[in-house]
């Protein structure tokens, strides 16, 4: 890296120091999603699930090439640039041997008042079923107890969506309630649960690392 490069990318990290935010496991890293791996991203988005099904809320791999890619660009830019400290999405490239293979996210509303996230993902479909989705949610679990001081996290799944439940159920949360909600413009039943910190501290791992922690809590006020 020529010593001008070297510079630009240091003053970005400062300006924005979640640039510098990963979680690493002896399988997969974590890595805060800047422009050079949301490009990455992109393509696989395609491929994430068989047409005929949506595991999603939102039905975004509905729409149309290239609109879909416009569309997760927007998104993803859109996350980044709505970063206060009381909402935030914070999105995750999942790299395996620093192929990008997927996204996770956790995301929050008053997280310094609540201590409450959100967590969300998908992986290629060639990627799934390898214990893959397992392991990149432990890694944003320990982000987010460990390294943000979380007491709670949550997710949810559509009743058929039985990989997500699969993981879900695994890992331990408690199950929190069915609710009726839109697929695809049809109702349908979102499923969701949620785990506490003691919980996460019984089944937490000690070969989960994290880079930039201090500097995101301090730009997240924590």
């Amino acid at each position: 890296m020529l010593p001008r490069e070297r510079e630009t990318g240091e003053m970005q990290h400062r300006s924005w120091p979640l640039f510098e935010l990963a979680v690493v496991t002896p399988h997969l890293e974590l890595r805060y999603l800047d422009d050079e791996l949301a490009l990455a991203i992109v393509p696989l988005i395609a491929d994430i699930h068989d047409p005929s099904f949506m595991p999603f809320s939102a039905p975004f791999t509905d729409l149309p090439e290239p609109e879909l890619y416009h569309e997760a660009l927007r998104f993803f830019w859109t996350n980044r640039a709505s970063t206060r400290r009381d909402h935030w999405r914070l999105q995750f490239a999942v790299l395996v041997e620093n192929t990008p293979i997927g996204l996770c996210d956790l995301f929050a509303e008053q997280y310094p008042t609540l201590r409450q996230f959100e967590t969300g993902s998908w992986l290629a479909r060639d990627r799934q079923g390898l214990g893959l989705g397992t392991e990149m949610r432990r890694a944003v679990l320990h982000l987010g107890f460990v390294g943000l001081g979380a007491e709670f996290a949550t997710t949810g799944a559509w009743h058929d969506n039985a990989p997500s439940l699969g993981v879900t159920r695994k890992l331990g949360y408690r199950e929190t309630g069915r609710r009726r909600a839109v697929r695809r413009d049809a109702p349908d039943e979102l499923i969701g649960f949620r785990m506490d910190r003691a919980h996460h501290d019984a089944i937490r791992r000690t070969d989960i690392g994290l880079r930039g922690v201090a500097e995101a809590r301090e730009f997240l006020g924590l």
